[in-house]
């Protein structure tokens, strides 16, 4: 879930295979990442004790004694039942799924060149690892044999059954011996192709930074960001200059506020090219493979295309229901995007700036045209938006819906000195979970945005509790000034901490169905429904406070951003769901060889895309799709979530308002707590009391009557 997604640490297809018994294992007291973790509430990573070269002997040694507990429940004698079998599974791994968190923590903050090499040699393991599991034909044939008679078994061990047969299926534990060698082998290859598409992404973003000598190439740039900048540039050896980074947060506000066009195309230009600049980091080759990779697998596994196979288990069920939301709004977004466009335009004419509005004007004329219409400007927003105090506000909204209290603690063990803990407590004062924050950018670290999962919660033999994190990439304030992020910023903050809390509330017996372990088209509905919490004025009037003056930001303000809520959705509409689009396509593709480039620039140019526009992630840069395959085929589902997410606000608003007692116990009971243990349509189903209507996340994208004319004409045409 990062960039409002989460990246999945490696190998968590593993994580299926639960919470474990170390009874029968050997002492490996010699390697700190395979001892158990020790401290408050059941222990804790033990980050101060890593070493990458402890990475690869650690992960070796705890998938042998994975395999070992896998072996004992295929040599059992007894016939297969649901204890012996599919209880007795969730009971293993326990060891590796303590390693893979803390590997999946160094893959993605702290990836130095040692750990790269470690990432490069170990993921295609890693993926022979878990084909050893699936392809385990004695072990599915206990699982086929439960699957089949379980109508006596309660819900929620039905459910499990369900998951696990599911999941061996899908992955080939039907197919003959040649068809899982090949299957096999196919997965090895990509967890090579995964990992070196990631790094080449985050060699591009670390190599490629703009120094700026002089201050007068900062004109337009609030302070707050020229310090930001100042401080990135020194922090990287370049004293007296300023830096900017080539990363979104970095990248945004520059394009928001800088006055220097040429500077402006510069930063678009070198950002929209990550992972396409035909050197050593070149990601278009890769993915080719990658592409053709997952056709050929797809075929083995007897689906049409990898795309039918990603979605099949999905809310969605098939590409064509995906392509079908996704087709209803994108003419009338397009539309709205055009209106959009000619309001700049007629702005830049006004102002006899001689151009076309571009790419690389799109947000500083935007910017323009909010103070124009709306007499709104973010940059006077800004100064009300510090980090720590909207950190606050987002632990005050959980305690007002879901009862819990948070407490900063000391003295446990971290990945780096930014980092930070703290404990989580429900309304009984009892210990719910830990929740550790990362907020700063450093070398080494994703761009981006996301929840990680360090400990899923169960309560199989006992009660496990989560341990969850936020990541983000702000850019450190070394002189020690509070942070102040952009809105959007915020909303990020508040949709990723929706994840954390999803974790946090979960409680199921069995560790596979817990938490965030939903399909993929649910798990950004918790997160994007959390968004909303940020603008209500409770939340704004206690912690949108001034950084100098501490005074709250004035009512007139908070008017005027509400008024001016569906602003620029055409552009933010439109730069999501050309790669939601292209995305799907290229997985809808099959088994056809792919030019990345080629099929970007046609597959747009067919849709009707802007020219003034680009996709929010171009193909060589998608890391949501090519970094694994969490979400291949599956970036459509932050749009099916957030008609969830709109239906499911509206519960609130024709209630007794965002924070209702009454619909925020049904949203607890019926959505946080129950993870994966109820089948996701019939979760909204109980708490909505209906299946989910469109209509709002179109009003809450403001796309009016008018659009939907202009969309249909749109389709008309075509």
């Amino acid at each position: 879930m990062c960039g409002r997604f989460t990246i999945a640490a490696a190998g968590a297809l593993l994580m299926l295979l639960g919470a474990v018994s170390e009874a029968h294992s050997p002492p490996q007291a010699a390697n700190p990442l395979l001892a158990p973790w020790v401290g408050p509430a059941g222990g804790v990573p033990p980050f101060d004790a890593v070493r990458v070269a402890d990475f690869k002997p650690a992960l070796e040694a705890a998938m042998a004694e994975n395999l070992a507990e896998i072996d004992r429940i295929t040599r059992n004698p007894a016939a297969a039942t649901f204890d012996n079998t599919i209880a007795a599974l969730e009971r293993t791994g326990h060891r590796f799924n303590r390693v893979n968190a803390i590997y999946g923590v160094w893959s993605s903050t702290m990836s130095t060149e040692d750990f790269q090499a470690v990432e490069r040699e170990m993921q295609p393991k890693l993926a022979a690892f878990s084909d050893k599991i699936y392809q385990n034909a004695a072990l599915f044939a206990r699982i086929q044999a439960v699957y089949g008679s379980m109508d006596k078994l309660a819900p929620v061990e039905q459910r499990l059954c369900w998951f696990y047969f599911n999941n061996f299926v899908r992955a080939g534990a039907k197919l003959d011996a040649a068809a899982k060698r090949r299957v096999a082998k196919i997965n090895e290859r990509l967890a090579t192709l995964f990992a070196n598409f990631s790094q080449n992404l985050l060699a591009d973003e670390a190599d490629y930074v703009l120094y700026l000598k002089d201050a007068a190439d900062l004109a337009g740039l609030p302070e707050p960001l020229r310090a930001a900048a100042h401080a990135a540039a020194a922090a990287r050896g370049h004293g007296g200059e300023w830096a900017i980074l080539n990363t979104r947060s970095s990248m945004d506000p520059f394009l928001t506020y800088a006055e220097r066009r040429d500077l402006r195309e510069k930063v678009w230009r070198t950002f929209y090219s990550r992972g396409d600049n035909g050197d050593a980091h070149d990601n278009k080759k890769i993915i080719a493979e990658i592409l053709a990779l997952r056709a050929e697998r797809a075929k083995l596994l007897g689906y049409p295309t990898h795309a039918h196979w990603r979605v099949a288990d999905s809310m969605a069920k098939t590409p064509e229901a995906a392509m079908e939301l996704m087709m209803r709004v994108w003419p009338a977004a397009v539309a709205r995007e055009h209106e959009e466009v000619a309001a700049m335009q007629a702005i830049a004419d006004q102002e006899h700036a001689g151009i076309k509005i571009a790419g690389w004007d799109y947000r500083y004329y935007a910017e323009k045209v909010r103070k124009a219409k709306y007499d709104l400007d973010m940059s006077e927003v800004k100064p009300y938006l510090q980090l720590e105090k909207l950190r606050e506000g987002m632990f005050w909204a959980a305690g007002q819906l879901y009862g819990f209290a948070f407490t900063q603690v000391s003295g446990l063990p971290i990945a780096n000195p930014d980092v930070r803990v703290w404990e989580v407590k429900n309304a009984a004062n009892a210990h719910v979970g830990f929740w550790y924050f990362d907020p700063y950018a450093r070398p080494g670290k994703n761009s981006g945005a996301w929840m990680s999962e360090y400990r899923g919660q169960e309560n199989l033999d006992s009660r496990i509790f989560p341990i969850v994190s936020n990541n983000t990439n702000f850019v450190k304030d070394e002189s020690g000034g509070p942070l102040l992020i952009s809105w959007d910023d915020a909303v990020t903050l508040f949709h990723e901490f929706g994840h954390a809390l999803h974790g946090l509330n979960s409680d199921v017996k069995y560790p596979s169905l817990a938490g965030t372990n939903v399909v993929r088209d649910f798990v950004e509905f918790p997160s994007q429904l959390n968004e909303n919490w940020l603008s209500t004025p409770e939340v704004l009037s206690r912690f949108a406070v001034h950084y100098q003056t501490g005074k709250p930001i004035p009512p007139e303000l908070v008017a005027k951003i509400k008024k001016a809520s569906t602003f620029d959705q055409g552009f933010a509409t439109v730069e999501y769901l050309a790669s939601a689009l292209v995305d799907m396509k290229l997985h809808l593709a099959g088994d056809r060889p792919i030019d990345a480039a080629e099929f970007e620039r046609t597959t747009l140019a067919s849709l009707g895309m802007p020219a003034e526009m680009v996709m929010r992630h171009r193909t060589p840069q998608f890391a949501h799709i090519f970094s694994s395959d969490a979400y291949s085929a599956g970036y459509y589902s932050y749009l099916w979530a957030e008609v969830l997410d709109h239906d499911a606000f509206e519960a609130f608003t024709e209630a007794g308002g965002p924070y209702d007692k009454a619909v925020a116990k049904r949203l607890h009971d019926d959505i946080m707590v129950v993870g994966n243990s109820v089948d996701p349509g019939q979760a909204y189903r109980n708490f909505r009391g209906a299946d989910p209507k469109i209509d709002g996340l179109l009003r809450a994208r403001g796309f009016s009557p008018k659009n939907q004319v202009q969309a249909q004409q749109v389709q008309a045409e075509r």
